[in-house]
């Protein structure tokens, strides 16, 4: 084996003992595991943001039913998805996105509530609007699919084994629930759809 000559061993010594670049590349080696969790913890945060958006305009929403204005409104559930959609913390979601679920019950022994999930992480799309009379108990839901984006991306390229979505195609399955006793007031039960 041919030993190298006196100029290339000089050359490799002072290869090894230059320090510009270093940063450089050991930033080239950090920063894309260190975007890829910025980014996951920014859309982590972004689901949680919505969900809580859309459990204040759930309990806002849900005061028409609590207060018979519903009733006496004759709201229908497409009334009442616009009453939904009119509040100004929407802006995060589209309107025609989001579903409205209104069911009341005599008793509160009796109040069941179904799952949304279906078979194959698939939306069950059996919406209801009852919102009931005087005295009973109303359950008032919201829903929204949330599209889960980096983080599918990310678990692609980084196999980070997170992901937020529980339904098919990438998708979070935000809902909001308020469960109450409707107060007492004049108008009479509502027609339910």
């Amino acid at each position: 084996m041919p030993q190298p000559s006196g100029s290339f061993r000089k050359l490799l010594r002072r290869f090894r003992r230059d320090r510009r670049g270093v940063t450089a590349v050991e930033f080239a080696l950090v920063a894309p595991v260190f975007f890829a969790l910025l980014f996951a913890i920014i859309e982590t945060a972004l689901v949680f943001f919505a969900g809580q958006v859309l459990e204040t305009i759930a309990q806002d929403s849900a005061r028409l039913v609590l207060t018979g204005q519903a009733q006496g409104g004759s709201l229908s559930q497409e009334d009442f998805k616009k009453a939904v959609c009119a509040h100004k913390l929407m802006f995060m979601f589209d309107c025609s996105g989001v579903y409205v679920d209104v069911r009341s019950y005599a008793q509160a022994t009796v109040v069941k509530i179904p799952s949304q999930i279906g078979p194959g992480s698939t939306f069950t799309n059996d919406m209801k609007y009852c919102p009931g009379q005087d005295g009973s108990i109303a359950v008032v839901r919201l829903f929204y699919q949330w599209p889960v984006i980096i983080i599918k991306m990310l678990n692609v390229g980084y196999n980070l084994q997170y992901d937020l979505s529980n339904l098919s195609g990438s998708k979070r399955l935000l809902s909001a629930t308020a469960v109450f006793k409707n107060e007492p007031f004049p108008v009479g039960g509502a027609t339910c759809s």
